[in-house]
């Protein structure tokens, strides 16, 4: 389900990047930067996502809507999710959602 077109270019701003209480402290301790996979993100390569939510992302960065991606951080799977209005991107569990 890896889906991997990356542009050469970022295709959207992230506006400010936060990340919840659990992914924060799972990246600290793990002494894990997510620079890498917000840039990923941010450069359209969507991570482990089936092909049809992939597709959706293409159409949302289109279309000025809402933009998820999946990673496995330091072991664990965090979503990464840029708001409609490009204000904020946010690092999350999926059981935080």
């Amino acid at each position: 389900m890896q889906t991997k077109h990356p542009q050469s270019s970022p295709l959207f701003s992230l506006g400010s990047v936060v990340a919840t209480r659990g992914v924060f402290d799972h990246l600290t301790a793990n002494l894990f930067d997510a620079k890498s996979f917000l840039q990923r993100h941010q450069y359209g390569d969507w991570g482990d996502v089936p092909p049809e939510d992939a597709a959706e992302n293409d159409f949302a960065v289109k279309n000025s809507l809402r933009i998820f991606s999946s990673y496995q951080m330091a072991g664990k799977r965090v979503w990464v999710i840029t708001e409609a209005d490009r204000s904020v991107t946010t690092l999350l569990f999926p059981c935080e959602y």
